[in-house]
């Protein structure tokens, strides 16, 4: 099991990369260089950054089932099997066009199963309400004091946002694992919003016919 990001398959549920701009921080740092990641995720494309120990824009894992998009990626030297960060975008296809499904019932889903994983350890925060580039968002933080997969035990914790595209639906999450602990763990707010600024700059694109990667008009605008 690969923590969460299993969870949230199982929901049903789309991950995706979208742009922060009017919503969280943007927190760029000279000192700290980026590499971009934009890629096509069904009806729009997607950007955003990786942190320096991201050292390739190549994915971990990606998968595109054609109604599902994921992909994740870990720390180079590190696996899906043991790792301490993971990003992960997905996306579902069509969903915002369902009038019952809206971000925060979409996250309300995930942290509720995230929840069963460590039901005795579980904390959440949400810094609620969002606007990526002017589509409706809502970020979501939870953590798991204790989660146990197999004979491993490990604290978990995650910032979720979701995002409802012009016809997907689209979350970007960053996922960190530890030491696991009996208590529940207070949540740092300020410590997860700055993690996910990390991801920065973070965009939302209209695909362009015929252009092929690097696309350009995503990432250089």
């Amino acid at each position: 099991m690969r923590g969460l990001q299993r969870l949230v398959r199982g929901c049903g549920v789309l991950l995706g990369t979208i742009g922060l701009s009017g919503g969280l921080p943007a927190l760029e740092s000279p000192a700290e260089p980026h590499l971009a990641v934009v890629t096509p995720v069904f009806t729009q494309l997607v950007m955003f950054s990786l942190p320096p120990e991201f050292k390739s824009p190549k994915a971990t894992y990606e998968k595109n089932s054609g109604s599902f998009y994921i992909r994740e990626q870990v720390p180079d030297g590190e696996t899906l099997g043991k790792w301490s960060r993971m990003i992960t975008l997905s996306g579902t296809r069509g969903l915002a066009t369902n009038p019952n499904a809206t971000p925060q019932a979409m996250l309300a889903r995930m942290s509720g199963d995230f929840q069963r994983n460590c039901p005795d350890s579980f904390s959440t925060a949400a810094p609620g309400p969002q606007k990526v580039e002017g589509y409706d968002a809502y970020e979501v933080i939870v953590s798991c004091g204790r989660a146990q997969s197999g004979k491993e035990t490990y604290g978990e914790s995650a910032i979720m946002l979701t995002v409802k595209g012009s016809n997907d639906y689209y979350t970007l999450q960053w996922t960190e694992r530890g030491r696991d602990s009996a208590e529940i763990r207070p949540i740092d707010v300020a410590y997860w919003t700055k993690q996910l600024a990390r991801l920065s700059p973070i965009r939302l694109c209209p695909i362009v016919p015929g252009e092929a990667a690097p696309y350009s008009s995503c990432a250089r605008r």
